[in-house]
């Protein structure tokens, strides 16, 4: 399945340790293909790319974080992890911005090649502290030459994130890529074991200015629902005994380059 669409659904965060902690709340991701941007933004009332309003998409929300051209952004860094672009789709799974404001934890590329097949994906990290971090991993094809169903990735921990969370950890990606439905699960690990698993998992709805409507019912004030959510559950968090890790300075590359470190399933 191809093209841009809207994935609504459930995000969760399940802490197992040190203490257990477990929230959920509805998610609205837009899937976006880069190359068409500006047929969407002509298509549809209530969306627009580069410009306010009641749904909106910005390059600098993104990528270097300039009004750049994502997909030439994303192109260098494949050739950095040695795959040649080859004019296949790249899309975007990511909150939209709703009245002008938006906040970002996680947004995902989809790279594919020009036969459909995924190449990598790339995984771009927002903290709260207005910095963003990204982990490219190359899949590997499956012996159809299409790429798994279910895509399984680790690279290790990078970039801080989260008060409550060590930089000592493996992070292990499970990915159904956009379909009638799309699921992107992450595990944390340390030396011993899981510490924490953050999921999203989305049912499609076709991108057009009546489904727009039905989401903005649901979700007028995205960002302050993702920003309030993230300080209130760090607060509960807090209360139970967690202790604050310092903040490192973010790593001197904006992109983790990894290789696959687990079979593709």
């Amino acid at each position: 399945m191809t093209g841009s669409a809207i994935y609504t659904g459930i995000i969760t965060h399940t802490r197992v340790k040190p203490v257990r902690h477990r929230l959920a709340y509805r998610g609205l991701y837009l899937l976006l293909d880069l190359d068409a941007l500006s047929d969407l933004t002509r298509r549809l009332r209530l969306f627009s790319a580069g410009r306010f309003n009641v749904f909106g998409f910005f390059a600098r929300d993104h990528g270097d974080g300039r009004d750049t051209a994502l997909r030439p952004q994303i192109e260098s860094h494949l050739r950095e992890a040695g795959i040649e672009p080859d004019g296949g789709a790249i899309r975007l799974l990511c909150m939209p911005r709703v009245l002008g404001t938006v906040f970002n934890p996680l947004s995902v590329y989809f790279c594919h090649r020009a036969d459909g097949a995924l190449a990598a994906i790339l995984y771009e990290v927002h903290n709260t502290f207005g910095e963003r971090h990204s982990y490219l991993i190359p899949v590997e094809a499956d012996e159809t030459g299409t790429g798994p169903r279910v895509i399984r990735q680790s690279c290790a921990k990078n970039f801080y994130v989260s008060p409550f969370m060590d930089m000592a950890l493996t992070y292990h990606f499970r990915v159904s890529p956009p379909g009638e439905r799309v699921n992107v699960v992450i595990a944390a690990h340390d030396s011993q074991g899981p510490v924490m698993t953050a999921a999203f998992i989305g049912t499609r709805e076709t991108l057009s200015d009546a489904n727009l409507v039905k989401v903005f019912i649901r979700h007028p004030l995205l960002a302050l629902q993702v920003l309030g959510g993230i300080h209130w559950e760090a607060l509960k968090l807090w209360r139970k005994g967690m202790k604050l890790r310092s903040r490192p300075a973010p790593p001197a590359e904006t992109v983790t380059i990894a290789r696959p470190a687990a079979a593709n399933r």
